[in-house]
């Protein structure tokens, strides 16, 4: 609590707030903007029936739902970054752009505006035409289609530019703060849904046992996102000129989730993106297929997702944690663990934890994932749906990423100010 106070008594942290309080006003005002030439009131009628659709729109902040110029909101940027992560593990031209330091990683980031343009466009030509139904009767449809297109990608490529600039001049992740606040913005209809099915005869303690459930679910996310295992290091005493260095014990903190919030925002990205194209092509029998045994709270949407989280943890524990260079740099500076040799030793038993840690991690973040699906069919308390662990793990995630990026410029500024 005390750093979020502290928010308004730092000029530049309160400066960094308030920049990202404003484009997150520009993201929403957006989401308010439709594109002309729909029919909004029965768009709006099909997303109230809540399931597949409903879910989808979660993520958008509701813009979906009312065809908005961010309809596609961050997500085909997301999927753009999965892709060139990916790439630059198997393509070599990529993995040498990678290694080449600022100047690699700024290419591959144009490489990844260019890919976000690509799947925006695909998207944003399958969406189009799948809401043909809802096209108004006075409007030509293959104009429809352009301008909407064209619509879309606008404001896709503005949401990104949006997500880039608060990461470089707000505070947190510009992309998982704008998946956050879509989440956010949806609460009070889950609420509303709540009290509807209270006064239709709902069982009070099916509800209660619902959110009882949802705070165990926050709680336990917490702790398990500030879990860690802490590797011991003893450092040998070095004699130079006059003074002793070193002879002191520390330890490294490994996390257990060390991708954080990010596994399961990929995941969840890659499997709005099948959906979203299967709802919108118009093929029938991609649509019945979807509809009848890909639900979002059915055994195979759930099974996948859970082996996507899995995925995905292991892969951004691999390109964000290298045990080689953590054991070659305890090493040069005269430390090692107790009981294990320094060097290939070293590299081996830290690999060995991280993997533990990590499998851990993503059976916690799969398990996450599936609980408010069940707590919902054992309590029939349906008002829920959609709020589901998913959404609960990003909005923990988030808040406690954006908690720590505070303390860590705060710490930042006590150091600078004592070299100062």
């Amino acid at each position: 609590m005390e750093s979020i106070l502290t928010l308004f008594r730092v000029p530049e942290l309160r400066k960094r707030f308030m920049f990202t309080l404003a484009m997150i006003g520009v993201y929403r005002l957006g989401s308010h903007i439709p594109i002309s030439g729909v029919d909004l009131q029965a768009l709006q009628g099909l997303f109230n029936q809540g399931g597949l659709l409903g879910f989808v729109d979660l993520f958008s902040g509701g813009a979906l739902g009312r065809f908005s110029i961010f309809a596609l909101g961050i997500l085909p940027f997301i999927n753009a970054s999965i892709i060139m992560q990916m790439l630059t593990f198997i393509w070599p031209k990529l993995k040498e752009l990678a290694e080449e330091g600022a100047s690699g990683h700024k290419q591959i980031s144009q490489y990844t505006r260019y890919l976000t343009v690509i799947l925006a466009f695909i998207q944003g030509i399958v969406m189009s035409i799948g809401f043909r139904n809802f096209v108004l009767p006075d409007v030509h449809f293959v104009f429809f289609v352009f301008y909407a297109v064209v619509g879309l990608v606008a404001g896709s490529v503005l949401v990104m530019w949006l997500s880039e600039i608060m990461t470089e001049n707000g505070i947190g992740n510009g992309a998982s703060l704008l998946i956050f606040v879509g989440i956010i913005s949806q609460l009070p209809f889950f609420i509303k849904n709540t009290v509807v099915l209270l006064s239709g005869g709902a069982s009070r303690v099916g509800v209660i046992a619902m959110v009882v459930v949802l705070l165990v679910m926050i709680v336990s996310i917490v702790f398990m996102q500030e879990a860690q295992r802490r590797v011991q290091v003893q450092y040998a005493k070095r004699v130079i000129g006059r003074k002793m260095y070193g002879g002191q014990n520390t330890y490294i903190p490994l996390k257990l989730i060390q991708g954080g919030v990010l596994p399961i925002i990929f995941a969840s990205a890659l499997m709005q993106f099948p959906l979203v194209i299967s709802e919108y092509s118009g093929v029938q029998v991609l649509k019945d297929f979807f509809s009848t045994y890909y639900r979002y709270d059915g055994v195979l949407y759930n099974g996948v997702l859970c082996f996507l989280i899995f995925f995905f943890t292991y892969f951004y524990t691999a390109i964000s944690f290298n045990p080689k260079d953590l054991a070659d740099n305890i090493k040069k500076h005269g430390g090692f663990i107790l009981g294990v040799r320094p060097g290939r030793p070293t590299e081996e038993y830290i690999e060995k934890i991280v993997t533990r840690l990590t499998l851990v991690g993503a059976s916690f973040l799969a398990f996450v994932a599936l609980v408010p699906t069940i707590a919902s069919n054992v309590t029939q308390v349906t008002s829920f749906q959609g709020l589901g662990g998913t959404a609960m793990l990003i909005i923990v995630g988030v808040a406690l990423d954006f908690v720590k990026q505070v303390e860590t410029f705060l710490l930042n500024r006590r150091y600078e100010g004592l070299i100062e």
